[in-house]
């Protein structure tokens, strides 16, 4: 009995202990698509995963740090959207020395290593969750159908000391981001 009572303790653990699996969709080309994961609200810890920079090294994100943390996930940064979005946040991220904003995507690291240097960026750090395959899930942003299944919804996460004080998961996966909205949160933690 107790043997029995332990697993279905131990099935049970991962979601009744680690938050509630999301139920979000988003629009890909006004198509809807199943978000998959851990839905992560603001004030919520945010979950420490690690990801692999564009030089090979893990680096830990969602951690307590000095900085404030901007976690941007994109699907991919061979997209125009994306492209766009990087390059905006780079061009910003020059002039906030307490911010580490950190953009996670499924691309190898060998892409955005090429990315970067062809486009200039080097105010954000470029980051890839091919290895583990963690980050998309815990942040529950992994797309789960359409077309682009498996790679990251659009979304920011705002995360200080350890705490989600941001989120912002755009509906439409092929759309920027609010940026002025991202500023603003930036603005008032300085």
């Amino acid at each position: 009995m107790l043997f029995r009572m332990s697993i279905v303790l131990g099935l049970l653990g991962s979601s009744l202990f680690a938050g509630a699996v999301t139920t979000e969709t988003v629009m890909f080309q006004g198509t809807p698509v199943q978000l998959s994961g851990t839905k992560i609200n603001v004030g919520d810890m945010a979950p420490v995963v690690t990801v692999v920079d564009r030089d090979l090294n893990e680096v830990e994100i969602g951690d307590k740090t000095k900085k404030l943390q901007v976690i941007v996930m994109v699907p991919s940064l061979d997209t125009p959207v994306c492209n766009l979005e990087a390059r905006t946040f780079n061009s910003a991220m020059g002039s906030r020395p307490e911010v580490q904003l950190v953009t996670v995507s499924m691309d190898l690291p060998f892409a955005g290593k090429r990315y970067c240097a062809a486009h200039g960026v080097d105010d954000i750090l470029v980051t890839s969750d091919f290895r583990y395959r963690k980050a998309a899930e815990a942040y529950g942003m992994l797309l789960d159908d359409g077309p682009l299944k498996g790679l990251f919804a659009r979304a920011i996460f705002i995360v200080k000391d350890g705490q989600v004080i941001y989120r912002q998961l755009v509906p439409e996966i092929t759309e920027e981001p609010d940026y002025k909205a991202v500023y603003r949160v930036l603005d008032a933690q300085s």
